[in-house]
C-alpha cells in the first residue's frame, strides 16, 4: 500500500530535504499548495522555516487554512516539523496574527541570555511512549534550529522535552497528530525512522478503516 502522502507547499522552504526523506523510505509524497490535493491525503507533513505571521499569511492567500483544520481535527495523521509545530499553537510572540489554533498554548521567544538561533544537534527526552519513537532510544540526539519554543497549555501533550538553558517542548502529540520542533530530515537515520513510524500510522488507519 502507498499512502497519499502531501507535503505542503506554502512557500516556506525546506520542502525538498523532506520530500527526499520519503522518498529514501519508498513512499514519495507530493509537495502541493493545492487545497483539494490537501484534502485527499492520507497523511500532511506541515514543514515551514521562517516566521509565523508570514506562515499564516501565505496559508491564508492559498485556501489552505481550513482544509489543514479539517484534516487534523477529522483524524488524518498529521505532521508538523519546525515552524510546523508552532503553527498548531494559538499564537507567537513573534507575530500578532493568529496561528491555527489547533492546540491551546503559546509560541515563545528563546530568552536573550542563550545563544539565539538554537542552532545544531541536542537531546530529545521521551516524555510518554508515542508510534512515532517506537524503535528509538530516549536521549537520542536530532537537529535543531529555531530561535521560539512552543509552551503547550496541557502538559500532556508534550512527548518530548530538550533542555537548552531553559526546558521545552520539543515533540507534541494528541491522537492524529504529531509535532517537533527539530527536523526529521536533517536528523539522518534517526530521522528518517520517525517518518518511516508515522507511514505506518498512515497504513495501520487504512487497514482498520
Amino acid at each position: 500500500m502507498n499512502p497519499k502522502i502531501v507535503i505542503v507547499d506554502y512557500g516556506a522552504g525546506n520542502l525538498r530535504s523532506v520530500e527526499k526523506a520519503f522518498e529514501r523510505l519508498g513512499y514519495p509524497a507530493v509537495v502541493s499548495g493545492e487545497p483539494d490535493i490537501l484534502l485527499n491525503a492520507d497523511g500532511v507533513i506541515l514543514p515551514g522555516v521562517g516566521s509565523s505571521g508570514s506562515a499564516m499569511a501565505a496559508l491564508e492567500k492559498r485556501g489552505l487554512v481550513g482544509p489543514l483544520v479539517d484534516k487534523a481535527e477529522g483524524g488524518t495523521p498529521f505532521f508538523g516539523v519546525c515552524l510546523g509545530l508552532q503553527l498548531l499553537m494559538n499564537g507567537s510572540d513573534e507575530d500578532s496574527r493568529p496561528c491555527l489554533g489547533l492546540f491551546p498554548g503559546w509560541v515563545r521567544r528563546i530568552p536573550s541570555e542563550l545563544k539565539v538561533p538554537h542552532m545544531g544537534w541536542n537531546q530529545v527526552h521521551i516524555k510518554q511512549e508515542h508510534p512515532v519513537f517506537s524503535g528509538v532510544d530516549n536521549n537520542s540526539y536530532f537537529y535543531f534550529v529555531h530561535s521560539y519554543y512552543t509552551d503547550p497549555a496541557d502538559d500532556t501533550v508534550i512527548v518530548g522535552s530538550t533542555d537548552y538553558g531553559i526546558n521545552f517542548c520539543s515533540v507534541l502529540a494528541s491522537g492524529n497528530l504529531i509535532a517537533t520542533q527539530f527536523h526529521p530530515e536533517k536528523s539522518g537515520e534517526i530521522g528518517l525512522k520517525l517518518y518511516e513510524n508515522f507511514v505506518r500510522m498512515m497504513i495501520l488507519k487504512e487497514a482498520l478503516g
